[in-house]
């Protein structure tokens, strides 16, 4: 589980940065268009390095993942940085649900992000639970 959430986060760190050669395109598809559009008119730059620095923190996820999996070497706070990740998928899955169905906002790319979110965020909260349930580190 902990080496498939791994795994997926570097996919999505690495689809950012692909993304950015269709930088436009792939904020309209992912609905944050108007964000960048706006974050743009600051400086040219701001989009393209908040994609960045997004990337990289998917990577530095995914790292963990497969780091708990022993698939990479251990990396610091190891256990608390497995969880933290997973509450983060977790909350970003749950709290988008929440919001768009109180604002009545609800899209169908928005539930399938959600959804994504939810079950990468109990990839790591699962796999972290059935690793440190059964072995102590």
């Amino acid at each position: 589980m902990l080496k498939l959430g791994g795994y997926i986060n570097i996919l999505i760190a690495i689809g950012h940065i692909v993304g950015l050669i269709w930088a436009d395109q792939m904020f309209e598809v992912t609905g944050i268009g108007k964000e960048m559009n706006v974050l743009a008119q600051t400086h040219s730059s701001l989009p393209y390095l908040l994609t960045v620095f997004v990337s990289i923190v998917f990577f530095i996820f995914g790292l963990y993942g497969l780091s708990a999996d022993r698939k990479f070497r251990k990396l610091p706070f190891l256990k608390l940085g497995v969880f933290v990740i997973g509450g983060i998928y977790i909350l970003r899955g749950l709290g988008e649900l929440i919001v768009d169905t109180i604002q009545e906002t609800n899209s169908s790319t928005e539930i399938v992000y959600s959804i994504l979110a939810l079950a990468i965020g109990l990839l790591f909260i699962i796999g972290g639970l059935k690793k440190w349930k059964y072995k102590k580190e």
